[in-house]
Parts: structure tokens; C-alpha cells; sequence
């Protein structure tokens, strides 16, 4: 009987020891302000294309009208972000290779992943760069094409060299300056509150041109890609199951119920961050919309190819003459140039991690399993030599982040419904959504899969 009694507790104990997996507290208090990297650096690189170009532009164009679209394109991303960062606290593990887990032909999801950012990492990266230099001529003067492909060259060399980090506190306060300065100004010229109060009401405006629409949705606050970087930016900030060293992942559903316990700690943690995130940026891309509103569309203004920085340097240049100006076109230049770095840093990050995915279902070993490698080998080529061709023969950096918006709002729906079941199959039952975030999430995908529609039916000629 002894023999039995003492096998038990061993069992017991072995079982304990299984399912612990060392899980550290959630921060508490004014601790929590230390943890808030991660959803501050999504807010940063979301601010380049969806806020600070597209959002003057809509505004120069339709006005008010679409007020309604810009709110929910927000509040619904602060749904799915959510979600994915839920998936990397309880894990450890980054959303690709949880898609990787899920069932069926083998890599079927990263596949669906990869193949349609890869147009949207060359074209975001040569549309950024060639906003950014536009900036630079108007102080320096010489061509944009020149001008593009040293930003290029530039910004690759510093993510590959490893000094990101660097020029990431110096954007940090950029964005913080650029933040203030323009709610300063949107405050200033601030619009008939029934004006503005009319753009909440849905509605779409005479003769709406849907492929200015779509990527002004696709990127604001974030993409398809800038979505699924935040579990990357999670993950590498140690949230939850992240912190454990030693494991590349964790299954929570053999956790036990004190750690269970810690990780929806973690979460809530994250919540509060992409919260603050969201607020910080719509926020922004309020006070954006207002200034193309009260200052651009006025005048006939539309941000467009080569000058962009010029009408975007009106902004501010209208209410606080050259000062103002100069002062937006510097922030025009940095803005672009910080998005442009994580842009690389991030798909960087991704493209390692599924291709590291892929050639290790096949067997592959070796350099080309490497992740830092592979993060190298995609900043060259995918992320600094292709871009320098599309954009010398394309040359309108506007069209080019058109059509990277555009591939970035109709991928949404595709990541939310792969996020959404990858929870539901892999997290317990304590761990997952509530019904109100799941519903919330649902219609995040199904919004901006009705917007893709729309597009892809008014660029067959089916709509007018």
C-alpha cells in the first residue's frame, strides 16, 4: 500500500511539475507604464501612410462624409490587435507559427500569409521612402528618385547593422511632437461640432472612388502585416508565456490553473496597452482629418506623388506660417523614414519566421533555417533591391501605397478568421475572447471584407 500511496504522489508531482511553466506575475501599479513598448511601437509605425497620408488626403477629397468609416476602421482593429497579442501572451509563440499549427495541407496558412505581402513589403517600402523624399527636395533639392534610393539603402543598412533601437527612441519623440503638434493645430481650427457630428452617420459620398477608400482603411492604425508584428513585438518584449525562457511555445491548455491565472493577468495587461495605442492614434488620425478638412479641401488640395510633403507642409504652414511649414515637412520626412525602418524591421521578422516555417516542413537545415540569416537575407533583397526597381520604374509612391493598402485591407479578413479559430483551437476555455470581443472581432473581418468587395466589384466595372 505504501509502495502505491508513494507512486501516486510521484505521478502527482510529475504531473505538477508538467504543467508549471514558471509563468512570471503581471506587472501592478505604475509598473505597468514600463510595459507599454509594444503597443507604442505599433502606434509609431501605423502613423507613416494611414494617418499622416491618407487621412488629409480623404478629407481634402470627401470632406467630413467618411468620419464614420475612419471610427470603426479604428475601434475594430483594436479588436483583432487584441487577439493577436492574446494568442503571443498565452503562447510565447508569434501568430505565424501558431497559423502554422493549424490543420490541413501542411504550411497551407503561412502560405496565405506570405505570398500577398510579399507585393505589400516592395511597394510600402518604395511609397514610403518616395513620400520621404519629397521632403528632401524641397530643402536639398535633386531628384526623388535619387533621394528614394538613399533612404532605402540608408534604412536597410541601419536595421542590418542593428542600430533600429537606436533610431527608434528618436522617432519615439518625433511621434509624441508630431501627435501634439498636430491636435494643437486640429484644436485651433476646430469645425462646426454639427459638421463634424454629420460625418458620424454612415453614408458614402458622390461618385467615391473605392481605391482611395480601401487603403486608407487597410492602414490606418495598421495593416494585415502590422497587425500580426505586434505578436512579434509582444513575444520580444516578454508578456506573458514569452517570458519563459527555454521554450519556443507553450501549450495553455497544460497549464495549470495558477499559471492560467497569471497569463489572463498578461492580458489584461495587453489590453490596457492596445487601448492606450488606439486612443493615442485615432487621436491622431482625427486631428489629421480635420486639418485636410478645414485646410486642405478648402484650397483644392490633395496630397499626391511628388508633393506630398509641399501640400502636407500647408497644414501646418497656413495656421503658423514658415515655421509651420518647415516644421511639418521635417516631420513628414521623419515620420516617413521611422515607418520605413520598422516596416523593414518588421517584415524582416516575419518573412524569417515563415520561411524558417516552411523549409523545416521540408526537412531543410542549415543557414537557410537561420532566422537571422533569413531576416538579413529579406532586408537586401526583398526589402531594399526590390524596392529600388519597382519604385525607379514606377516612380509615384502614392500609387505604390495604394496598391499596398489595398492587398492590406482585403488580407484583414483573412487574418481575423485565421486568429480567431487559431484561439479558439488552442487556448483554454478561461483564456479565450468573450462573447463580446468575438463578436467584435467577426465583424472586423467581415467589415473589411465587405469594403474588398465592393472595391474588387467597382474595378471589374460591375458598379459605378
Amino acid at each position: 500500500m505504501n509502495n502505491k500511496s508513494d507512486f501516486s504522489t510521484e505521478t502527482a508531482n510529475e504531473q505538477q511539475e508538467q504543467n508549471t511553466a514558471d509563468i512570471p506575475e503581471s506587472p501592478n501599479g505604475w509598473e505597468n507604464l514600463k510595459w507599454l513598448g509594444p503597443s507604442f511601437l505599433w502606434m509609431l509605425s501605423a502613423a507613416g501612410s494611414g494617418e499622416l497620408l491618407f487621412t488629409p488626403r480623404i478629407a481634402a477629397l470627401y470632406g467630413y462624409t467618411l468620419l464614420w468609416a475612419l471610427l470603426a476602421a479604428v475601434i475594430l482593429k483594436w479588436f483583432i490587435n487584441g487577439e493577436v497579442g492574446r494568442f503571443s501572451v498565452c503562447t510565447g509563440a508569434t501568430i505565424l507559427q501558431g497559423f502554422n499549427q493549424l490543420p490541413g495541407p501542411k504550411n497551407w496558412a503561412v502560405w496565405l500569409i506570405l505570398l500577398p505581402q510579399v507585393v505589400v513589403a516592395i511597394a510600402t517600402v518604395a511609397g514610403l521612402s518616395g513620400a520621404a523624399a519629397t521632403a528632401l527636395i524641397l530643402v536639398t533639392g535633386g531628384t526623388v528618385q535619387l533621394w528614394t534610393v538613399i533612404i532605402i539603402i540608408v534604412t536597410a543598412a541601419i536595421v542590418l547593422l542593428g542600430q533600429y533601437n537606436v533610431v527608434e527612441k528618436i522617432s519615439s519623440y518625433v511621434g509624441i511632437a508630431r501627435t501634439v503638434a498636430v491636435v494643437s493645430a486640429a484644436i485651433f481650427v476646430f469645425p462646426n461640432v454639427r459638421k463634424l457630428g454629420a460625418g458620424i452617420v454612415p453614408q458614402i459620398p458622390k461618385n467615391v472612388q473605392y481605391q482611395e477608400i480601401l487603403p486608407w482603411l487597410g492602414f490606418m492604425l495598421a495593416g494585415a502585416a502590422g497587425l500580426m508584428w505586434y505578436s512579434y513585438w509582444v513575444e520580444a518584449r516578454g508578456y506573458g508565456a514569452a517570458s519563459v525562457k527555454g521554450q519556443e511555445s507553450i501549450d495553455p491548455k497544460q497549464l495549470n490553473r495558477e499559471e492560467r491565472k497569471k497569463l489572463r493577468g498578461w492580458i489584461n495587461l495587453m489590453t490596457i496597452s492596445n487601448t492606450l495605442a488606439v486612443v493615442g492614434a485615432l487621436l491622431a488620425a482625427l486631428s489629421f482629418l480635420i486639418l485636410g478638412g478645414e485646410l486642405l479641401r478648402p484650397q483644392g488640395l490633395v496630397p499626391k506623388e511628388n508633393q506630398v510633403a509641399e501640400t502636407l507642409g500647408s497644414l501646418l504652414g497656413d495656421l503658423w506660417g514658415p515655421f509651420g511649414f518647415w516644421f511639418m515637412v521635417a516631420i513628414v520626412f521623419i515620420t516617413f523614414c521611422s515607418t520605413v525602418l520598422s516596416v523593414e524591421d518588421g517584415f524582416g521578422r516575419m518573412f524569417a519566421d515563415g520561411t524558417q516555417i516552411i523549409l523545416q516542413g521540408f526537412g531543410v537545415q542549415g543557414r537557410w533555417t537561420n532566422k537571422k540569416f533569413l531576416q538579413k537575407f529579406f532586408i537586401v533583397v526583398l526589402l531594399a533591391v526590390l524596392p529600388i526597381t519597382i519604385y525607379l520604374f514606377f516612380g509615384e509612391p502614392v500609387a505604390l501605397l495604394q496598391t499596398a493598402g489595398g492587398i492590406e485591407a482585403a488580407h484583414i479578413p483573412i487574418v481575423t478568421g485565421l486568429t480567431l479559430y487559431l484561439n479558439h483551437r488552442m487556448l483554454p476555455k478561461e483564456l479565450r475572447p468573450s462573447k463580446i470581443i468575438f463578436g467584435g472581432t467577426a465583424i472586423a473581418g467581415i467589415f473589411f471584407g465587405v469594403f474588398a468587395v465592393i472595391y474588387l466589384l467597382q474595378l471589374l466595372g460591375v458598379i459605378g
